[in-house]
């Protein structure tokens, strides 16, 4: 397990951020939020898919008004999305469970003082957003539209939050890019305790917004960096989930279920390993107890690979092992091998229990 950066751990709703809380994975609606009835479908569709937190935009006072009967009707914590009008954030405060303000289009420090006392009078939570592209004038004239840029309004943002003796923060660095945004949360994580929502945002179509957040975020999460993530697709919500829960489980930062080990293909197969692979997820998809299972389709890599796994298949030409903690269990035809692997595995998931 990852040894994360300790940060102060705070509720957006009932879900703990920050701490020794997990990481949780956020989405976003897509619908215009006034919609009530289909804001409303998007984010059961999320909670289904295994989200912890959602976000809805809020660009006008219709949107704002439609928030109570939105949370009236969810279960998931609600995050308003607040830009350019601080009047609407005052609305929001009244029905959701944190405000997300962008200090580069409101950076009037009256109407962030209103902002930050909406959320101390019903203890709401603010995300500072700091996004590249939208920068203060004053940190992007001097930096550019920079990792450094970013971090400065950051910190400008957090005491001045802090000198109104309000704590109540969690901090987003976010750019369209993986260096500056990888570059940016690692320059101001020793700089505060505060928990950080990871993003690489506006990250493209899902197979590009699956690498640059695998690089991007799995790169942080290594490093023991975040509380709370996005993988921003243009595309299915729930999408955005699954890619999330696999950056966390390949990354080591949040194991979950089987991570599956199997050969890549080449001449020395001696299986139908694609459609055994596909049937082994396919039938474990359920398991959600963290186990090394490995499908290997050659004595080569069988040797290492299985022998270390808790569960395992080397095949061989027409029959292969299962092994259990590299311990041959069975010696089986081919055609019989899944089937046993399968149940071994869910006798080791309900035993690990």
């Amino acid at each position: 397990m990852i040894q994360r950066y300790p940060t102060k751990k705070i509720y957006v709703g009932d879900v703990a951020v920050g701490g020794d809380a997990p990481i949780s994975i956020q989405s976003m609606t897509y619908s215009n939020t006034h919609d009530v009835a289909a804001t409303v479908a998007q984010i059961n569709r999320l909670h289904f898919a295994g989200a912890d937190i959602v976000r809805v935009a809020v660009p006008d006072m219709e949107d704002a008004l439609a928030l109570k009967s939105i949370k009236e009707q969810i279960s998931l914590p609600l995050v308003a999305d607040i830009h350019f009008n601080y009047k609407l954030a005052l609305i929001a405060a009244e029905s959701v469970d944190c405000i997300r303000f962008n200090p580069g289009n409101i950076s009037d420090k009256t109407k962030i003082k209103e902002i930050v006392k909406a959320c101390q009078e019903r203890n709401l939570p603010i995300r500072i957003g700091v996004n590249a592209g939208s920068l203060e004038k004053e940190f992007d004239n001097k930096y550019g539209p920079t990792a450094e840029a970013m971090v400065a309004s950051a910190e400008y943002n957090i005491k001045f939050l802090e000198d109104l003796g309000f704590d109540n923060i969690k901090i987003s660095l976010k750019a369209s890019d993986v260096q500056r945004t990888v570059d940016a949360y690692r320059m101001l994580r020793p700089k505060n305790h505060y928990p950080f929502h990871l993003g690489v945002t506006e990250a493209g179509t899902i197979f590009h917004a699956t690498v640059k957040s695998a690089i991007g975020l799995g790169s942080l999460l290594l490093d023991g960096i975040g509380d709370t993530m996005r993988v921003s697709i243009t595309g299915e919500l729930e999408e955005e989930i699954n890619v999330g829960r696999a950056i966390l489980k390949d990354s080591g930062a949040m194991p979950d279920g089987l991570n599956i080990i199997s050969c890549p293909t080449c001449g020395r197969i001696e299986a139908d390993l694609v459609s055994a692979v596909a049937e082994i997820e396919q039938r474990t998809k359920h398991i959600t107890t963290p186990l090394n299972v490995s499908v290997m389709g050659c004595v080569v890599n069988a040797i290492g690979e299985a022998a270390h796994a808790d569960v395992a298949i080397a095949y061989g030409k027409g029959k292969g092992l299962v092994m259990v903690k590299g311990e041959v269990v069975a010696n089986l035809d081919e055609k019989e091998l899944v089937d046993k692997f399968v149940t071994e595995v869910e006798k080791m998931a309900e035993e690990s229990k």
